[in-house]
């Protein structure tokens, strides 16, 4: 008998377009993998297992089978986007348990292109920090279950990375799906502003927040991103020469970042310039101030998102969180210190097509209650393993994070590349190089680990 568990979304998609497969053979396949393995990984905070057969046999039903992108495919979806019929938690004991009347647009369209929701997966409160762990359950690592899958998207990106579900929908405000793409061997792509609807929260952080695809191949980012921003990425036949910029240093004054991060990306530049591509080095111009002007965006749009709840229930992380930044939203609220970062930068990728950097300045933290830690510890260590991903949210472009070797512990390592406005097909393009130049394994050999 044929198990669907390990296939990807496009070879799933095309064996129910071709009737070799049906969507409740397929869904039920992946419903049994969660059923055995989620215990141990903690991706889902809900499973729709009998709506997810029901809808399963929907999508079979289709007059439009043959043509749906997405046909049978079960995909898991970050619990603060809605899902009709489930409620959105957000990681919060804050917020109401309430089935939602209908779906956020993303998941809409991921359902009009066949695709079929088993879960809602585990966030941090609020989507706030780089862990993944609170009153719904902790999120962990599929490659080393003692240390977090990250955050804010890490309940998706473990189930990928476990094989539960093939690709996952999760968001990104400050590196919410790359941060957890690296931990956990995805490949995910943050899109430009504009690229993909939207609607996270209370106003997206400010515009800093982008819905997009975890996968495990970059064919498979590739076809969910094309159905979520309703525009197809169309692959290129002969990818043209790309002047790439290779940056080790930190964004942020006083984080350093780990050699195996650095050694991935060198391997990465090397391998990229032996396939014609115009490659140095190069440090972007961050200003001294970003650390401040990251940290003002970061707690103000918690700020936010937290205005309406009720304090007594959120993780006191969460509410100091939102405090700090109660004081800085008039500033946050004008863009200009965004706008004055986006005019520092644009030279320098007038001169570089991309940017190529570490994805992570070290391995993930420990799978612990850090909910139940204070904010400034929970603070300094998002900071000091992930100084990488923030600049990019405050821009606006699009970055992507890579499978690119391994660490000394055996779990992945990762690298970023960054594009200027509109150049998600070009990251598309390099990610896929690397993938064929340096392949990475697809998902996490959990029945060897203990």
């Amino acid at each position: 008998m044929t198990s669907w568990v390990g296939r990807t979304a496009a070879e799933i998609a095309a064996a129910v377009r071709e009737k070799r497969a049906t969507p409740r053979e397929v869904v039920a396949d992946h419903l049994a993998r969660i059923e055995r393995l989620d215990g141990r990984i903690g991706a889902f905070r809900a499973v729709r297992t009998e709506a997810a057969l029901s809808e399963a046999d929907e999508v079979a039903a289709r007059s439009d089978l043959g043509e749906l992108p997405l046909a049978g495919v079960p995909v898991a979806v970050k619990d603060n986007l809605a899902v009709r019929g489930e409620s959105t938690r957000i990681g919060s004991a804050a917020t109401p348990d309430t089935p939602a009347d209908e779906d956020h647009v993303t998941v809409a369209r991921l359902r009009a292109a066949g695709a079929v929701v088993v879960g809602l997966t585990h966030v941090p409160e609020l989507c706030v920090f780089g862990t993944t762990e609170g009153v719904h359950g902790t999120s962990r690592n599929p490659w080393d279950t003692s240390r977090t899958a990250g955050g804010s998207s890490g309940g998706s990106a473990a189930a990928v990375a476990a094989g539960l579900v093939p690709v996952a929908l999760g968001n990104d405000g400050m590196g919410s799906l790359r941060i957890p793409a690296a931990n956990c061997g995805l490949v995910t792509l943050k899109p430009g502003h504009g690229v993909v609807p939207a609607g996270i929260g209370n106003g997206d952080w400010f515009g800093m927040s982008e819905n997009g695809p975890l996968a495990t191949t970059v064919e498979d980012l590739r076809l969910v991103l094309s159905v979520l921003a309703d525009t197809e990425f169309v692959r290129a036949d002969e990818p043209a020469p790309r002047r790439i910029a290779v940056s080790l240093r930190s964004p942020l004054v006083g984080v350093t970042v780990s050699a195996p991060y650095t050694n991935a990306v060198k391997e990465a530049a090397r391998l990229l310039g032996g396939a014609g591509h115009e490659v140095r080095r190069a440090d972007p111009p961050f200003p001294l101030s970003l650390g401040v002007t990251s940290l003002q965006h970061w707690t103000a749009g918690t700020a936010v998102d937290a205005a309406d709840l009720d304090p007594a229930r959120l993780a006191r992380r969460t509410r100091i969180h939102a405090a700090v930044g109660r004081r800085f939203l008039p500033g946050v609220r004008t863009g200009d210190r965004r706008e004055r970062l986006r005019r520092r930068l644009t030279p320098f990728f007038a001169e570089h097509d991309v940017l190529l950097t570490p994805a992570l300045a070290r391995r993930s933290p420990k799978a612990v209650p850090w909910h139940e830690r204070g904010w400034l510890p929970n603070l300094l260590v998002n900071t000091n393993y992930s100084p990488m991903t923030p600049p990019w949210n405050l821009t606006g472009w699009p970055a992507m994070a890579v499978p690119f070797g391994t660490l000394p512990s055996g779990a992945p390592c990762a690298v970023q590349l960054v594009g200027r406005p509109g150049t998600e097909e070009d990251l598309l393009t390099l990610a896929e190089q690397l993938e064929r130049l340096h392949p990475w394994q697809r998902t996490a050999p959990l029945a060897d680990q203990r």
